[in-house]
Formats: C-alpha cells, sequence, structure tokens
C-alpha cells in the first residue's frame, strides 16, 4: 500500500468526466452556467444546492413564457 499509480488517477478523472458532463447539460438546458456543476464537490453545499435549483425559477423558462405566441 503506497501512492496510488497513474492508471488510478486517469481512471478516476474519466469517472468523473463521464458523471459531471450530462448534469453540466442538464444545468446549461435549465439557463444556468455549466460551471455551477462544480458545486457538486463541495461537501452539503451540493445537497443544499439541489434543493436550491429545484425551487428557483429557471431562467429558460422565463424566457419562453415572455416570448409572443
Amino acid at each position: 500500500m503506497g501512492s496510488l499509480s497513474i492508471w488510478h488517477w486517469l481512471i478516476a478523472l474519466l469517472f468523473t468526466i463521464f458523471f459531471l458532463y450530462p448534469y453540466a447539460r442538464i444545468i446549461r438546458r435549465a439557463g444556468f452556467s455549466r460551471w455551477w456543476v462544480l458545486v457538486a464537490f463541495v461537501p452539503l453545499l451540493n445537497i443544499v444546492m439541489i434543493w436550491v435549483f429545484a425551487f428557483v425559477q429557471w431562467p429558460s423558462l422565463e424566457k419562453k413564457s415572455s416570448a409572443p405566441y
């Protein structure tokens, strides 16, 4: 048991990208910046932001409702 190899770090990086990319796309379609996905790395704040994100008014929905039909 010692240091971690380069393969461990490569797999961890790919795993992180694999799971965070869809979240970033969802957040972007809701009208927010993709950078909000970085909150997922902050303990407790990520849980709070999920609740805030669920109940806040989404900018993409505001744009649709203000457009004339």
